[in-house]
């Protein structure tokens, strides 16, 4: 019986602890966008442009060469991107003229 309760406590405190860091983790998210969304606005205003990622080029090459699953991986390496993010934008590589 004691086994029982100490295994229900421990999942409770699992769930517990779960809760609480997924709470914090939404809030740094919500808050890391505000930022990014100031930082952006002060750049807009003193004509200052987001730098290129370093391995756009091989992006845009392996585009070219018709390879778009290889480009939309090295995009999410370089980028950090999510997979639909870099979907997109190797398809808005894909579309402009070369």
């Amino acid at each position: 019986m004691n086994t029982l309760f100490l295994l229900l406590a421990l999942i409770a405190a699992a769930a517990w602890i779960t809760s609480t860091v997924t709470l914090r983790m939404k809030a740094l998210e919500r808050r890391a966008d505000g930022l990014e969304r100031r930082l952006g606005l002060v750049l807009d205003h003193f004509g200052i442009e987001k730098p290129e990622p370093a391995g756009l080029d091989e992006v845009r090459a392996l585009v070219r060469a018709g390879r778009q699953v290889e480009a939309i991986r090295v995009h999410r390496r370089v980028t950090g991107s999510g997979l639909l993010e870099a979907k997109q934008a190797v398809e808005a590589l894909t579309d402009q003229p070369a």
